[in-house]
């Protein structure tokens, strides 16, 4: 049984976000769920804050920011090195 990937996607509906948007949803398997998280939603700002957002759009799997999201944008190589895509 594949375990579930909690993929939360961080946006401010800017075109590089939803660039990474679509990236996320093309590479995402049936062990992905996928979410777009407003940043203009107070609660979603402060999940990203406690999550060491920096800047958007940034990717967390599983409560984690990706690897790629930490001070840069994301990258496919660093999204499959936290899990999207596999299984």
């Amino acid at each position: 049984m594949t375990t579930k990937r909690k993929v939360e996607v961080f946006s401010a509906g800017c075109a590089l976000c939803q660039d990474t948007i679509d990236l996320v949803n093309e590479m995402a398997c049936s062990g992905c769920e996928v979410s777009v998280l407003d940043m203009l939603d107070a609660d979603v700002a402060e999940r990203a804050k406690s999550l060491g957002v920096l800047s958007v759009p940034a990717v967390a799997v599983n409560g984690e920011l990706a690897s790629c999201c930490a001070g840069r944008g994301p990258d496919e190589a660093a999204l499959r090195a936290a899990g999207i895509g596999a299984g």
